[in-house]
This record gives structure tokens, sequence and C-alpha cells, in this order.
């Protein structure tokens, strides 16, 4: 288990197994026309996605609720394991990639600006065992919404690789 330095408050952890080889799993993740296939929640759509995927890149990505209102969010990744691990930061952004605080959004004040998230793929006889801690959260609604949403968003990324 991964120590994550300067992080408070809870690491929620999802692991998932997905009925594809690993490369194509890691190109969902990695690829900005793959990403918007299943970033997002049940019924959220993702209308753009930016990924300079190498250490030090950064990221930009939206993701557009059934209303229509756009959430947007950005980061940097920190390491990059080619098809193994993905370490990134992860914020609440503006759609220029500015970090913005979570009650932009309507979110809880108690939000970090700042998490950290780390993906693990791991071939399984050709199939891929994913999976993810996202480090930070606070306690309450704003870990158990996240764990949905990311549940969510994983049951798209089955969808996008059958």
């Amino acid at each position: 288990m991964t120590h994550h330095e300067g992080h408070d408050g809870r690491s929620l952890k999802i692991t998932r197994v997905f009925n594809a080889p690993i490369n194509r799993v890691w190109q969902r993740w990695t690829k900005p026309d793959e990403f918007m296939c299943w970033w997002g929640p049940k019924d959220y759509t993702a209308p753009y996605a930016k990924l300079d995927v190498r250490p030090g890149g950064k990221y930009l990505a939206s993701m557009r609720s059934p209303d229509g209102k756009e959430y947007w969010s950005t980061g940097t990744y920190r390491e990059i394991v080619e098809p193994n691990r993905i370490v990134y930061t992860d914020s609440f952004a503006d759609e220029y990639g500015n970090v913005v605080p979570a009650s932009y959004y309507g979110m809880g004040a108690n939000m970090p600006r700042e998490l950290e998230v780390e993906v693990t793929f791991e071939d399984i006889g050709g199939k891929t065992r994913l999976t993810l801690e996202h480090c930070g959260l606070p306690e309450g609604e704003e870990l158990e919404n996240t764990k949905e949403s990311w549940n969510q968003s994983f049951d798209k990324l089955e969808d996008c690789l059958s």
C-alpha cells in the first residue's frame, strides 16, 4: 500500500475486473476520444478531454449532467508506467483549467482543492484488474458520492470496452 504524503481524509479504493486486455483498458484512460466514452457518472456525457499523459503533463476534462450543467476537472500526472500505473492530482476546475473550490459547483466546502488518484492495471489472463485509489476525501457525503460516481463511470467503461 502506498503512503500518500500530505493527504488528510479518507482513501476510497475500488477494484474492478474488466473483460478486456490491459492495453485496451489503458487506452480508455489515456486517449481523449476513448476517455470521453466513459468519463462521468450514469447519464452524464463527457464533451471534452485533453490528456497530456506524461509525468508533469496536465489534463482537463468536463462532464455534462443530464440537465446540461458542466463540471470540469484538472490535474497533473505524477507517475506514468505504461500500461500498469497512473498517478495524478485531481481538482475541480473552470473551463480554462483554473483550479476552483468544490463550492464553485455547489458542493461541500470541506472538499480539499487537490486530491490524488492512483490507478493500477494488472493483466489477469487476458482480462484486466483495475484498482483505483482516490486519496484525501472528506468523510460522509462527498466520499459516498465519489464512490458512487466512480462505480457508475466504471459501469460505462465496461460498456465502452465491449
